[in-house]
C-alpha cells in the first residue's frame, strides 16, 4: 500500500460522515483514548472536538452507556462533530471553550466526570481551511479566530496594537529572535495600508528577517509569526494552567485526564501543571516531614510523555511535534 493510499484509509477511518468538508486526523488516537481508561457507562469530554475522531472512539468503547460532552468553540467544528455524532443518544454538542468546563458542564447539571481529554492547537481543517487565515502557505483574509463569533482578529493586532504590544506576543508566545524588527516592519506597512491579508503579513516578515537568515530556517520564517498572533487572538496560553486544575478537580477519583499539546510554551504550562498537581507540597527541601499539608491531587500517566509512532509520523506530518500527557485523579 502507497503513503497516499494509507492515509487515505486512515482518514476514510476516522471520518464515517460521507461527504463531510471537515477532515481531520485525530493525532494520537489510540494512545490518547486508552489514556482515558474509558469504562462503560462514565461521563466523558472531549474539550476540543473538532471533526469528532476521538469523540467517536470514545462512544465506540461507551458502547451506548454513559455519556460524552464534546465542547467547541468552532462553529464549523461543532456543525461536522453534529453531523458526524448526533445520531448517539449519549453524546451532547456542547459551544464553548474548555477553559470554561466547569461552567459550562454545571450549566448541564454535571458535577463529576470520569474523564477528559484536550487537543491543544490549530486543526487540520483550520490550517487548510484557506479563509480562516489560519496558514502562511495561502493569501486569505489575517482572521485566525477558532470562534468565528468573538470580535477580535490577527488584522486588528497587527493593524491597531502598538509596537511594544506586538513584540511582546511575538516573544512570548513564539520566542522569536527578530521581534522588534518584524514590529517596526508592520507599524511601517500598516501607516501607509492596512495588512488585510496573511500574505501582507509574510511580506512583513520576509522583510524584517535578512534573507541569509531565512534560508537558514528549517522552516517557513513566518510560522513563528502566525504561531503568536494565533495565541494571542484565541487567548490560548493565560488561561491553561487553570483550566488544567479545573479539570483535575472535576474528576471524579480514578477519573482520567489527557492532554495532547503541539509546542514547547504550552507543553511547559501541562508539564508543570501536572507535577504540582501531583506533588503540591511548598516545604523546603531541608524539612523532613511535610507540615505544609498539600497533599497530591493526581498521579502522573505516562512518564515522560509519549510522543507519536513512526508511522504516524509518516501518515500525517502534522503529528510530528505533539506530546500526549495526562494524569489519574486519586
Amino acid at each position: 500500500m502507497s503513503f497516499e493510499e494509507k492515509k487515505e484509509q486512515v482518514l476514510a477511518q476516522q471520518t464515517a460522515q460521507e461527504g463531510d468538508s471537515f477532515k481531520h486526523l485525530s493525532v494520537m488516537l489510540k494512545e490518547t483514548v486508552d489514556m482515558l481508561g474509558v469504562r462503560e457507562g462514565g461521563i466523558y469530554v472531549d474539550g476540543t472536538l473538532g471533526g469528532g475522531g476521538h469523540s467517536a472512539e470514545i462512544l465506540r468503547r461507551l458502547g451506548g452507556t454513559g455519556h460524552l460532552y464534546g465542547i467547541d468553540r468552532d462553529n464549523d467544528a461543532l456543525a461536522a462533530a453534529t453531523a458526524r455524532l448526533g445520531g448517539a443518544g449519549n453524546f451532547t454538542a456542547v459551544k464553548g471553550n474548555f477553559h470554561d468546563v466547569k461552567a459550562l458542564l454545571a450549566q448541564r447539571g454535571i458535577e463529576r466526570i470520569d474523564g477528559m481529554m484536550i487537543d491543544l492547537g490549530v486543526s487540520s481543517y483550520q490550517l487548510d481551511t484557506a479563509e480562516r487565515g489560519f496558514s502562511y502557505h495561502a493569501d486569505a483574509p489575517l482572521d485566525m479566530r477558532m470562534d468565528q463569533d468573538q470580535a477580535l482578529t490577527a488584522a486588528d493586532i497587527v493593524n491597531t496594537w502598538s509596537k511594544a504590544e506586538i513584540t511582546q506576543i511575538l516573544r512570548d508566545y513564539a520566542e522569536e529572535k527578530w521581534a522588534a524588527r518584524i514590529a517596526d516592519i508592520i507599524l511601517e506597512h500598516r501607516a501607509k495600508k492596512p495588512l488585510e491579508t496573511t500574505a501582507d503579513l509574510v511580506a512583513c516578515v520576509d522583510a524584517a528577517i535578512p534573507k541569509k537568515i531565512r534560508m537558514q530556517d528549517s522552516g517557513h520564517s513566518a510560522r513563528r509569526t502566525f504561531q503568536a498572533l494565533r495565541i494571542a487572538v484565541n487567548d490560548e496560553l493565560a488561561p491553561l494552567r487553570q483550566a488544567i486544575e479545573d479539570m483535575a478537580d472535576m474528576l471524579a477519583p480514578g477519573g482520567q485526564l489527557a492532554i495532547i499539546t503541539f509546542h514547547s510554551l504550552e507543553d511547559r504550562i501541562v508539564k508543570q501543571t501536572l507535577r504540582t498537581l501531583a506533588n503540591p507540597c511548598t516545604c523546603p527541601p531541608r524539612i523532613p516531614v511535610c507540615i505544609c499539608g498539600k497533599k497530591p491531587v493526581v498521579k502522573v500517566l505516562g512518564g515522560g510523555g509519549v510522543k507519536p509512532s513512526k508511522e504516524e509520523i509518516e501518515i500525517n506530518p502534522r503529528s510530528r511535534s505533539a506530546m500526549l500527557r495526562g494524569c489519574v485523579k486519586l
